[in-house]
């Protein structure tokens, strides 16, 4: 590749594609690092491309020897690691020299959670906005991949998710867990049914199953349930099991409104039922942000 010197400035574009060149050297491949990013394979490539046009270098080696760096590929590492290093001690500069709180928090959370009882995410938002700082607190709705996905490439500060599984680059702190049973609706067949259904009757009913990732016991759960439907997310599930074609599992806290109306029962609530722990996750390695700093040392406390 010709060499050029093209970049005059840095621009927020080159920022986002210097955050991705980082990512994927720290999961090792293009195809480690689809996971983290939330993008195809084919993406990834074209977007490494377009930085190394840009920067007039080559980057990385990448083939069935596997990837590596070049030289010129570890410098710009190297350097994108200082520049990004530099942007949060600016940030966090800016805090000491107010001696207030000041600076925005960007926080992705998983939808259907604010029904939860154990409130400490809701707490820790108030205990933030009792700072007379000037603090900014930018809540996205969103999927887990998503929500990591925003970690990675710097968007997010921190994500509230249901913990599954663990990515590496990731730090995960498990806050509570939350309680899923199986329910059908009041025009279901058997929500009339006085006593526990039988594993034929379970199977003979259409089921709704998340696209999203579950625990292990969630999915034997759903392995022996007939499920011919499928949802993104919990309201999904929702809207499926009220139309009474269909039953699904669904948090207690969040299936609780239309249990008490009537409008939903739980199915064999004794043996039916499975556990999920939620967790607050950060970036790994991430730099100092006072605004983040509080917000989690509330949730720990709360």
């Amino acid at each position: 590749m010709k060499k050029k010197n093209t970049l005059r400035q840095v621009s927020d574009f080159d920022l986002k594609l210097l955050r991705l060149f980082k990512t994927i050297v720290e999961c090792g491949s293009f195809s480690g690092a689809e996971g983290a990013l939330g993008m195809t394979k084919s993406a990834i490539s074209l977007h490494m491309s377009d930085l190394e046009k840009r920067l007039g270098l080559r980057l990385c080696q990448r083939g069935r020897s596997g990837f590596s760096l070049t030289d010129e590929g570890a410098e710009v590492l190297k350097a994108a690691e200082s520049l990004f290093s530099s942007i949060e001690d600016f940030r966090s500069q800016l805090n000491k020299i107010s001696h207030q709180l000041k600076g925005e928090l960007n926080i992705g959370i998983v939808n259907n959670l604010v029904t939860q009882p154990q409130m400490k995410v809701t707490q820790a938002l108030e205990h933030l906005s009792q700072f007379k700082g000037d603090v900014k607190i930018n809540i996205s709705m969103s999927t887990p991949s998503e929500i990591a996905k925003g970690l990675f490439d710097g968007r997010l500060h921190v994500g509230v998710i249901p913990w599954t599984n663990t990515l590496s680059g990731l730090e995960y702190q498990q806050l509570y867990e939350e309680t899923s049973y199986l329910y059908c609706s009041k025009q279901h067949p058997y929500f009339d049914t006085p006593r526990a259904l039988s594993s034929t009757e379970l199977r003979q009913a259409s089921t709704v199953i998340p696209s999203f990732p579950m625990t292990l016991e969630a999915i034997e759960m759903h392995q022996s349930l007939s499920c011919t439907a499928s949802a993104s997310d919990r309201e999904g599930i929702a809207f499926l099991i009220l139309t009474g074609a269909y039953i699904g599992f669904l948090p207690d806290h969040y299936a609780a409104n239309w249990v008490n109306k009537g409008e939903m029962k739980r199915l064999n609530e004794d043996t039916l039922a499975f556990s999920t722990p939620l967790a607050v996750i950060t970036r790994t390695g991430r730099r100092s942000n006072l605004v983040l700093e509080q917000f989690l040392g509330a949730l720990s406390l709360s």
